[in-house]
Parts: C-alpha cells; structure tokens; sequence
C-alpha cells in the first residue's frame, strides 16, 4: 500500500499530494535530514516506535481544495481496537500537573510543558473530508494529512513553523503564550508573557550558531482560530557550510513544546508526563520538494485510528501557572480539532 502526505501552506490555495509507493525511509538522527528531498514527518522523541519517516515521492500532485474534496478516500495505515482507550481524565492531569510544579523548586527547569490527550469514538467521515474542512477553516495554518505503516495516520493543522525557506532567507518563530479571543481588550498575563520570553531566547542563542544575519519581529499577537497567542519572527541567511539536519536538532524540541532547560526539560517530560506524544509536537512538512522547504510544528492535530479519533494538546507550566487555567487552555487547543468531527 502507498504511503503519502497531503498538505497545504499557510495563506495559500492549492494543495499538493505526495505519494510513495511502498515504505518510506527511516531515519535515526535529525542530522540526517536535508541531503534528499521529499516529505518529513518526524516525532517528538525518537524511538523504535515513532521512528523519523520521509517520504521520496514518486508521484507530486499539484491540485485545489475542490480537487481534493473530489477525491474521497485514500488508502490509510490505521490501527485498531487493541490500541488502548485515553479517556480525558481531570485526575490524571492535576497528579501529573502536581508532580511537573513541584519539579520547579527540587530542579533547574524553569519551564514544562505538560501534554495530555483524549479518544473521541470514530463518527465515519473519510480523513479525506476532515482535511478539506481544516483548510477551510484554518486558513493561517499549514494543514497536513499523513499516512505511512511506521507512523500510523494524522491530520494536522498548526500555526507554528519550526524552519521554512524562501529563496535564500530563512524563518523560524517563537510561538508561545496563548488566551482565547474575547470582545475585551484583555491583557497579555506576566505568565503568557514570561513564557515567550522564554521561548525567543532559546531560539535566538540556537540560531546564532548557524548565522551572523538575523532580523527579530515581535513579539506580537496573533489569531489561530478560537485562540490568540504571542509571536515573534526570525528571518536570517545561514552562515557557509551550515547543514540543515544540524539546525533542526538544534531547534527541536522548542520550549514552546517542551520546557527549559531544554535536555532537563526534555528528559523529565519523557520520564514523567505519562503520556506517548508519538509525533504530536513533532514536525512535519515538504523539504526540497519543488521548491519548498517548510516544516511546521505537529500541534492542533490528532491521529485517526479505525475505531477513533485521539486528540493531542498541550500548555506550558511555569512555577506561576494555574492548574484549572491549563487545563481550560487544553481543551480550547483540542476544540482545533474536535469542531472538524463533532
């Protein structure tokens, strides 16, 4: 069965449908990725089990949305009613809630971002749809529909790029801190603002390893459907010599998806968040594939089982943060996803 990605660039209307016949590529390293082109969908921490996949197409399909909708199926790598039930549990959440906040005053971390996760019974619409409505409805997104046998099927659609290229420039973007839009002139709180401050500093000292050129924007707000959050831009040109692969494993994961320190925080949500992120907080997307490199943080998505739909999303805790408020702030993320299949 082939493997493929369907996906769509933010503020654009077309689509392209990447197709490989037979198993895609696995990869060890990020390091590893840059040499080739094609479609990467890489986990948040690799393992045997979310191993990093990059599809060398043999067929690219440009085409609109209306050209997909036309579609209706295509051939999907699903897993089945062995895969156990991740019911949304308020209990779960504030023990591993407490166990991250009280890390704060035993460790050096200063930021954690707890992710959970939730199954909502199959309702039958083909994945196919679902993508179709993400694009419509989340046109500042990249939207993206991914099967292959190594990583399972996933819709994805995410404001946050990771690294995208346009003719010699280079962007990357702190994306952190988030409320939901209201008719109020609400203020950004010390946390959401802290929490970016956080995330730019770390960018900004990784890309001064690979460049002697970076423009800053921001920060600044933002709107990614029913939520806000606070931006800032990155475009900068790489210094001779840089390799792609070694700047991707420099920036992922961002502490807009796991905490700071990042090897602390990194290490500590793999031994304590109770929870196989698989590749939600990932990243995904085409890389030197017709003229595109741009890959995207793996947020607002969920994986498609034959029985189920498992949504992903995530917060960042700080020693400030507020249990209820977190929890809220995950299932506003979550609705990204559930008001496709409600």
């Amino acid at each position: 069965m082939d493997a493929f990605a369907l996906y769509r660039l933010p503020h654009t209307s077309r689509c392209k449908l990447v197709v490989q016949h037979g198993d895609p590529v696995t990869l060890s390293s990020f390091q590893a990725i840059g040499d080739d082109s094609g479609f990467v969908i890489a986990p948040f921490a690799v393992n045997d089990g979310s191993p990093i996949v990059l599809l060398h197409p043999d067929v690219v399909q440009d085409c609109t949305l209306d050209d997909v909708a036309a579609m209706g199926s295509l051939p999907l790598y699903l897993d089945g009613t062995d895969i156990p039930l991740k019911p949304a549990s308020r209990d779960t959440y504030h023990e591993v809630f407490s166990r991250f906040h009280r890390s704060f005053s035993v460790t050096d971390i200063q930021k954690l971002v707890l992710a959970r996760c939730a199954d909502v019974t199959h309702n039958g619409t083909q994945p196919v749809s679902l993508f179709v409505q993400a694009c419509r409805a989340n046109p500042e997104a990249f939207v993206t529909l991914f099967s292959a046998p190594q990583c399972g099927t996933w819709l994805v659609a995410t404001p946050e790029v990771l690294l995208s290229r346009h003719e010699d420039q280079w962007h990357t973007m702190a994306l952190a801190g988030t409320m939901r839009i209201t008719d109020s002139t609400a203020q950004w709180s010390d946390k959401n603002q802290r929490e970016q401050q956080y995330v730019a500093q770390y960018i900004k000292s990784c890309l001064d390893r690979f460049s002697n050129d970076i423009q800053i924007d921001g920060p600044y707000t933002v709107q990614a459907g029913i939520l806000e959050h606070l931006r800032t831009d990155f475009k900068f040109t790489f210094n001779a010599g840089v390799h792609i692969g070694d700047v991707l494993e420099t920036l992922h994961p961002t502490p807009a998806v796991c905490g700071v320190p990042k090897q602390e925080a990194f290490h500590y949500i793999l031994d304590n968040e109770c929870l196989d992120r698989s590749y939600y907080s990932g990243f995904s997307g085409p890389i030197n594939l017709d003229g595109d490199t741009a890959m995207f943080v793996s947020l607002r998505c969920m994986r498609i089982f034959s029985d189920r739909y498992r949504l992903f999303a995530g917060g960042g805790i700080l020693s400030q943060s507020e249990e209820a408020l977190e929890w809220d702030e995950t299932a506003a993320k979550m609705q990204a996803m559930l008001s496709l299949i409600d």
